[in-house]
C-alpha cells in the first residue's frame, strides 16, 4: 500500500510541474518573499545580472527600458548569479548598494541565485527548460507576458535599447 501510495504521489507532483514563472517565489535583495506572482498581467523581462562583467554598464539601459514601459503593464527583474567567472561575489547587500549608487536601479532586484548546474534555481529551469538551453552568460534575459509563458530568449550581448528587444517588448505589450 505504501508503494502504490508512493508512486501515485510522483506521478501527482510531476503532473504539477510549473506551467508560468507566477508560480515561483523567491526573496528580494532584502530578503522579503518576493512571488513572480505579483506580476500577473505584466510583461516581464527576468535578467541574470552581475557586477563585475563586461555587461555590467547594461544595468543602465535596463532602467532605462523599465522606466519608458513600467506604467505600460512592464517590468525588469534583475537576479544577480556568480556562474560565470565568479562576477558577482558580493553579498546581497553590496549589490544592492551597487545597483542604486553606479546606476539608479529602481526595478526590482532578487537575492542571488545560481542559474546553472546543479545549484540552478527552480525558476531557471523553467526559463531554461522553456527556452534555448543553458544560460551561457551574464545579462541572458528572458521576456516573459502577461501570463507567465516566456515568448523571448536574448543573449548577453542584446543591448537593452535594442531595437530586437525593444520592438519584442512593445509587440508583447499590445497583446
Amino acid at each position: 500500500m505504501k508503494t502504490s501510495f508512493g508512486v501515485l504521489a510522483m506521478i501527482t507532483s510531476s503532473a504539477f510541474a510549473a506551467s508560468s514563472v507566477h508560480e515561483f517565489s523567491l526573496p528580494s535583495i532584502d530578503g522579503a518573499p518576493a512571488p513572480l506572482s505579483a506580476y500577473k498581467g505584466k510583461v516581464v523581462l527576468i535578467v541574470n545580472v552581475a557586477s563585475q562583467c563586461g555587461y555590467t554598464p547594461q544595468y543602465a539601459g535596463l532602467e532605462k527600458l523599465y522606466e519608458k514601459y513600467k506604467d505600460k503593464g512592464f517590468v525588469v527583474l534583475g537576479f544577480p548569479a556568480n556562474d560565470f567567472g565568479a562576477q558577482e561575489p558580493g553579498t546581497n547587500e553590496e549589490i544592492k548598494t551597487f545597483c542604486t549608487r553606479n546606476y539608479q536601479v529602481t526595478f526590482p532586484m532578487y537575492s542571488k541565485i545560481s542559474v546553472k548546474g546543479s545549484g540552478k534555481a527552480p525558476l531557471y529551469k523553467f526559463l531554461t527548460d522553456s527556452a534555448g538551453g543553458e544560460v551561457k552568460w551574464n545579462f541572458t534575459k528572458f521576456l516573459v507576458d502577461g501570463n507567465g509563458k516566456v515568448i523571448s530568449r536574448f543573449d548577453s550581448g542584446v543591448e537593452p535599447d535594442s531595437s530586437e528587444l525593444t520592438g519584442a517588448v512593445q509587440k508583447a505589450l499590445q497583446k
